[in-house]
Parts: structure tokens; sequence; C-alpha cells
């Protein structure tokens, strides 16, 4: 069968740099961190006392009370996200069929901080068990696709991904399928975290896998750097509407770019160590490529996992060059996360975003934080290091997400035309 052409007409964002898809960007061109010392809880007996919160944010602007008591954090930032993406879009503006529209959303976690808060508070207790009504669907990483769904009556496709880091790539993946398979004509996609809290920081702590650089958090996200000590945990939703192509000219959306292929694979290696070769993700990378009907050629900017991790950091830069070859060093390579942090089962979709409005705008957001060459990894690979962003054509740009478990994922958006 013919596959059907899916562009991006939609985009809401939630994150450390910024409460919309504009402020995410300005800061993103500017090189902002968005690390700060934690306010969320008491962070003083812990290793990391510092993370990528979301800033400004009051519930209280975007639901009532009796809400808020009702979802969990990482389900109001993917409402919040999900909102202004629809907004942007102009399809509830239109006479649309609800069976057609879906919703497929992301969390690695889910509500972790009400899991936290119900468990201790059971444990702290006399035994007697005096668990909340909302406990459960405050709480599985499904109910943000729910809660969507019902908010705005969208009765298509509806279900939520789970790929640890890679949840939001996967749910944007799904969602580009059903629609060029004709299973949907627009889908609500994306996802949401909320992990900065003390199971989110202790565990990521106990993995040694965060930044524990408390006297300059600021600097802490290091990606490809050779100081770099892990990553910056971070918080927020990002949120991209999919359309078929026909559907979104007879509607007159604002086409913001394709999307031309993705790909998936596994490294099938440990459960947090990505492959030593990178063999997990130059194969994701190059199923994206055959997907689009892409060459190594036409890729223009790579947004990559780029984690600040000392392992990770000197893996996929292999990956790169393994596939692209001496194309890799014509390609802007950079790491948003060294200025959003790392928000898990959200990077994805916040990342595409920033390579979506890459390819919009025909700028490449910086690598900040980077103060040493890393020996390991090949001199000749352009990170796009500094604080300035820089402009250049940008026709294709290809992101990649990796997740615990060796779950690898790439996407390619494109620039739009008939």
């Amino acid at each position: 069968m013919e596959l059907k052409r899916v562009v991006v007409t939609g985009l809401g964002s939630l994150t450390p740099l910024g409460n919309t898809t504009q402020a995410f960007w300005d800061a993103l061109l500017n090189g902002v961190s968005g690390a700060g010392p934690i306010t969320h809880f008491d962070a003083s007996k812990f290793k990391t006392q510092f993370a990528c919160e979301l800033k400004n944010y009051d519930a209280a602007n975007y639901f009532d009370r009796k809400e808020v008591r009702k979802i969990d954090l990482y389900t109001q930032y993917a409402m919040v996200a999900a909102d202004e993406a629809l907004m942007n879009s102009g399809l509830l503006d239109t006479a649309y069929d609800p069976d057609r529209v879906g919703v497929i959303w992301a969390s690695g976690i889910g509500g972790l901080l009400t899991f936290f808060e119900e468990v201790r508070d059971f444990a702290l207790g006399d035994g007697t068990p005096r668990f909340s009504p909302f406990f459960i669907p405050k709480m599985i990483a499904d109910i943000a696709a729910g809660h969507i769904s019902i908010k705005y009556n969208l009765r298509g496709p509806n279900f939520t991904t789970t790929s640890a880091c890679a949840s939001s790539a996967n749910s944007l993946i799904d969602a580009f399928n059903y629609i060029r398979l004709g299973k949907a004509d627009v889908i609500v996609t994306g996802g949401s975290e909320a992990p900065i809290n003390p199971p989110g920081v202790g565990g990521f702590n106990a993995l040694h896998a965060i930044s524990t650089r408390n006297d300059d958090p600021a600097t802490a996200s290091r990606p490809f750097c050779k100081d770099r000590d892990g990553f910056v945990l971070g918080e927020g939703a990002g949120a991209v509407i999919l359309e078929e192509l026909n559907y979104a000219l007879a509607r007159g959306a604002n086409i913001i770019c394709e999307i031309a292929g993705a790909g998936l694979s596994a490294d099938a290696n440990h459960i947090t160590a990505p492959h030593p070769e990178g063999y997990g993700a130059m194969m994701c990378m190059k199923n994206a490529l055959e997907d689009a009907g892409l060459t190594i050629r036409d890729i223009d900017h790579i947004n990559t996992h780029g984690t600040s991790t000392p392992v990770g950091d000197i893996v996929e830069p292999k990956a790169i060059v393994s596939l692209f070859g001496e194309e890799a060093y014509k390609i802007n390579i950079n790491s948003t996360k060294s200025m959003t942090g790392h928000l898990l089962g959200a990077a994805g979709v916040i990342e595409s975003i920033a390579s979506i409005l890459a390819v919009k705008n025909d700028i490449i957001p910086p690598t900040i934080n980077h103060h040493t060459d890393e020996p390991e990894i090949d001199p000749k690979l352009n990170f796009t290091f500094g604080n300035k962003a820089v402009a250049r054509k940008v026709n294709t740009a290809l992101s990649n997400t990796f997740g615990f478990g060796g779950h690898n994922a790439a996407i390619i958006f494109k620039k739009f035309a008939l």
C-alpha cells in the first residue's frame, strides 16, 4: 500500500527553559542553562542537590483546586503542553471527526511523586490503609493520554508508550505510523515527566547516573566534554500535532515541517549501558534513513541523545561516524540537554521540537558547557560548542533518543514541500 505523508502542524512545550514553545526556543538559541538548586523538596542530604526544574509553574494557572487533587504533576505537564500544541495547530477551530483524532502519549515513569507520597504516608502511619481513591489513576503511566482525550473528546487511537528515555520518541514514531497507515487523520503526541522528587533523585544517585556538581549547577550538564560526570535531571513536557498531509491541506493548517522517516533498534547489551561500539544507535539511524528514502549526504543536523554521561557520550559519536563516514564532518551536531537537562521520557519530544524548529528557522542551538575535548571522540565532528546558535540551511534534521534497556529511536524531520 502507498503510505500517507505526515506533517507537523502544532507544537507545545513546558520545559526548564520556558513554559511555552517560543520561550523554550528563545532560551535554546541564547544558550541558557535551566539548572539550579532543587526547590521541590529538601535535597540537602542528597548527593545531588540541583536539577532542571520548571520555572514559575503554578498549577492554579491551568487547573482548579479539585482537578489538582486528582492529577499527578506529570499529567498536569502533559495537559498544559497538549493544550498549547492544539491551540497552535488551529485544529479545535475546525470541524474535525473526533473518531479520527487520537492521543499517543509517553512517560518513562508516570506518577512517581504520587506513588512516593502515598506509600510514604502509609509507612509512617499506624498500618491502617488510608490510600487516596485517586492513588492508582494518578500514578499509572497511561493516564495522561486518557485525560487529554477526555478533555477534548478525542476518540481515535489512545495509548501510552514506555521505553525509558526513548519513550516520547517512540510515541511520535507510533503516531507517525498510525497516520501514514490511514488509521487516524490527526494525533496529539508527545511525553511528560515529573521525576524531581526524593525517589527520582535518590534513585539516579544510587545509579551514579546524575551529576554531583553542586558547586556549579549551571555548567553541570556537559555533553561530550572530558570532565562530564553525569546528566542533570529535568522535568516537563512536549506535545506535537501530527496530521495526514491532505487532511492538513484541506483545513488550511499551517504546516511546520514533515516527518520523513523513523528508525528503531535494540542494543541487546546491558540494562543501562549502550552497546560499546554504538551498534544499536547506528542501526536506528540507518533504519530511519532507509525509511525516509534518504542517504547519508542528506542530513544537515543531528540533535544527539548527548546526556553528559561518561559512556554514552563516547558511544553515540562512534555510531555517527560509523554510519556517515566522511559525511559526518559536514553535519552540525548538538545536544540540547546541555541546557534543558534530561527529561527522561519527555526528552525525545522536546528534542524533536528543537529539531523541528531548527528545520523551520535554519538555525541550530548550541551545545553549551564545553570545557575540554574528550580524547575518545573524533575531533573532526562539528558539535556547535559554545553559547552561540549556528545559522545554516537545515533541510533535514535527525533526532536521536536512547533509553535504559537498550531502546533506540531516531526520527528525521524535513522541510515541507508539495
